[in-house]
């Protein structure tokens, strides 16, 4: 539907009894393969570091603008220094199976008066990549956003040249919107920058679809899929 002013120009629709949300809050979202729990370099530094070195190539580094680590305490230091504010607000992903870090992922660039923020920071350990939990900590950090705090706008930005992460994106909902060109440089090297976003809108659709894919009954005795996750959005 088509708004116009009183001058006839075309303007965005209404958004009624719009009010200011609250900030993500830094307690832990329970899943049930996954818990995602704010970062604390004090517990979860050893259990992460550990699982990042079975990457032995550190490709999980390559498109980020820090690392990787050469110690543990390097790596420490640096979730001191950077991972403990609110904004970025850091999580780290625990594998239920095994109850220890593999991987984390952040809310960012929140603008609760928009009802706006971004998903990123997201690196994944071998030992979580390609797995439920891996996918159901997406799923719980959506479902916060949208169902416990009313945000209207989901982001998820990445390195253009960054395959993996759009595959990811698009494979988990988001819809691609365009390219920032030379956005930043990170690295020595320059960053066009892909964006996507999931919209309140679309968030009930999805819900269900995740819902749909985390069923025990959606894995074989291997741990694999049985149906892909987008096989269960609805069209």
């Amino acid at each position: 539907m088509n708004n116009t002013n009183e001058l006839g120009q075309p303007v965005g629709f209404p958004v009624e009894g719009w009010r200011q949300r609250s900030r993500p809050p830094r307690n832990a979202m329970t899943g049930r393969y996954c818990v995602v729990e704010p970062l604390q370099p004090g517990i979860h530094a050893a259990d992460l570091y550990q699982a990042y070195m079975e990457d032995k190539e550190h490709r999980v580094w390559t498109y980020m603008s820090y690392g990787p680590f050469c110690t543990l305490g390097d790596y420490r230091g640096w979730l001191e220094s950077y991972a403990t504010g609110d904004d970025p607000l850091f999580y780290a992903v625990i594998d239920r199976k095994t109850s220890r870090a593999a991987g984390v992922a952040s809310y960012l660039n929140m603008k609760p008066d928009a009802g706006v923020v971004e998903v990123g920071h997201i690196n994944y350990s071998p030992r979580l990549q390609r797995t439920p939990a891996g996918t159901e900590a997406m799923f719980l950090m959506m479902r916060r956003v949208f169902d416990e705090l009313g945000y209207r706008r989901y982001e998820w930005k990445c390195d253009a040249l960054n395959a993996a992460s759009r595959r990811a994106a698009e494979r988990l909902g988001f819809v691609f919107e365009g390219v920032f060109r030379q956005a930043t440089i990170y690295k020595g090297r320059n960053r066009d920058t892909a964006w996507y976003s999931i919209i309140d809108a679309q968030w009930p659709g999805l819900k269900k679809a995740f819902e749909r894919w985390l069923e025990p009954a959606n894995f074989d005795s291997q741990g694999r899929q049985i149906k892909r996750l987008s096989d269960s959005f609805d069209q």
